[in-house]
């Protein structure tokens, strides 16, 4: 992908100041070209937004799992596995907003995209404020759509190598030792993983769990997130899954996969 200018964007085109982003918005651009990356990483950076730069499938699958990430910006010329596997791949684990960059004229690249799951497009070369404009409007969807929760018939979901039996209500940690959860904690759980990568409140959180007689500003909520990252925390890596937010509530960071 190629920017026309890494110099931040002041002006909206007629004048007037360009709205301040939101500086908490995480982006990953997947690039193999390391000086192109450079120049979109730079170029975002210097406009309010947090990026990651990713030259692989691997390293975006890194970030992924150990971070929350608002957008996706996806070249789809990249060597081994294409752009367009790698959005399907994703798109069947998470719910997090693509833009997939594609070549100038490739109307095939740009409708199977779309098609696979990516929430929008551009074309190279691309202009500095139309990248800026998609973007912003990508994460407005993204922040007002309802999220979708997984499908009924889904039975095992698995993340960061632990796998959540739904049917069952039963948890295996990554080595393989089930974790004994009160109905509180499975539902609590169940909520995070029906809608990961995504900042929760305490409402929100209380509403999902099925505890609708409890206020919102009721700190039951934060004391079953305690219990439940205590019961995880003698397993690897399990102090990163659930990512307390600061004003807003919880977020659960790896993503999902449906394994049956």
């Amino acid at each position: 992908m190629a920017v026309v200018s890494d110099e931040p964007e002041t002006t909206d085109g007629r004048g007037g100041p360009i709205p301040t982003l939101d500086p908490e918005a995480h982006i990953v651009v997947v690039d193999d070209d390391s000086e192109t990356q450079q120049l979109v990483v730079k170029f975002l950076r210097q406009n309010g937004y947090r990026v990651t730069g990713a030259p692989t499938y691997r390293e975006l699958q890194e970030t992924l799992e150990r971070s929350t990430v608002d957008l996706i910006i996806l070249d789809i010329m990249l060597p081994g596995r294409s752009g367009l596997d790698i959005c399907r791949d994703v798109r069947s684990k998470s719910t997090v907003p693509i833009i997939m960059v594609t070549a100038k004229g490739e109307e095939a690249d740009r409708v199977v995209g779309l098609e696979i799951g990516a929430d929008d497009y551009l074309a190279k070369p691309i202009s500095p404020r139309e990248l800026l404009a998609r973007i912003r409007a990508v994460l407005r969807r993204a922040a007002t759509a309802p999220q979708q929760a997984l499908p009924k018939s889904t039975s095992v979901v698995g993340f960061a190598g632990w796998r959540l039996d739904t049917r069952r209500r039963e948890l295996t940690s990554p080595d393989g030792v089930i974790i004994d959860l009160s109905g509180a904690e499975f539902e609590l759980l169940l909520a995070f993983v029906e809608h990961p990568q995504r900042v929760l409140s305490r409402d929100q959180l209380l509403d999902l769990a099925r505890n609708r007689t409890a206020s919102a500003l009721d700190r039951s909520i934060d004391v079953h997130v305690s219990r439940l990252r205590r019961k995880m925390s003698h397993h690897r890596d399990a102090g990163a899954l659930i990512k307390t937010v600061r004003g807003a509530g919880y977020v659960f960071v790896p993503s999902v996969a449906r394994l049956t």
